[in-house]
């Protein structure tokens, strides 16, 4: 699978969020609240909360930001109860779209997300409709550059260490695992001194859509920057091929 970026892609990605830490505070906070309410606040007992750490850290939240948000989520005993809710749809072309929230309203979420798949020309579908086009699985971004070890050597490594796949891309090495087994791949890979450039639960599509009408494009991009403008979207996972 070469001739592939991931790694360009997530620099995009997260050079698009830093005009807006804003909107990643708000995701790792939450995502800190919810682990912290699930498991505690010491991330050596609490697994979810030590991935949600990494995926701060990857994503440049500074050290007292985490800190600040684990120390707020132990104490504040009527902190606001956040609920996880997925909606499926399709957007141009049937480009199947999943969007992951966390929200304290969900009629409202509700109602945001289906806006924004309307002024894309897209629709909001039945729960399920598209999620078996994806496959869940825990994704781990190493930009080559920073890795001094021979790619062989890295691939035999992380493999016992319980990745279930390690693709070479241009600049990048992905190593793919079961959602099970991700938080203890990302920490031997973390103990092995091997920087990452994003670590997190993501969801894959099995196949992909090109676009090439520039009114389909136009309107997926702006299903996408609408949704990412959403406070209470966590995540936003689609099949189209960009």
């Amino acid at each position: 699978m070469s001739g592939h970026s991931k790694f360009a892609n997530i620099k995009h990605k997260k050079e698009k969020n830093d005009a807006a830490k804003g909107k990643i505070f708000t995701i790792i906070g939450r995502e800190i609240a919810v682990a912290v309410k699930e498991g505690g606040p010491d991330p050596n007992n609490n697994s979810k909360l030590r991935d949600v750490i990494a995926k701060a850290k990857a994503n440049n939240v500074p050290n007292d930001t985490i800190e600040r948000g684990i120390k707020k989520a132990a104490g504040d005993v009527s902190a606001v109860n956040y609920e996880h809710n997925t909606y499926e749809g399709y957007g141009p072309s049937g480009v199947a779209i999943i969007v992951e929230t966390l929200t304290d309203n969900k009629n409202r979420t509700a109602a945001n997300v289906r806006s924004a798949f309307t002024k894309g020309c897209g629709n909001v579908g039945a729960q399920g409709c598209v999620s078996y086009m994806f496959d869940k699985k825990g994704q781990i971004i190493i930009d080559k550059s920073e890795v001094d070890m021979e790619t062989d050597e890295l691939m035999l490594l992380v493999l016992d260490m319980g990745a279930d796949d390690f693709i070479v891309e241009d600049d990048s090495y992905e190593i793919l695992t079961s959602p099970d087994d991700f938080g203890a791949v990302r920490e031997a890979v973390e103990k092995a001194g091997i920087p990452m450039v994003d670590a997190e639960i993501t969801m894959i599509p099995q196949n992909k859509v090109v676009l090439s009408d520039e009114n389909d494009i136009k309107n997926m991009n702006r299903i996408i920057e609408l949704l990412n403008a959403e406070d209470d979207v966590q995540a936003v996972y689609h099949s189209w091929d960009e």
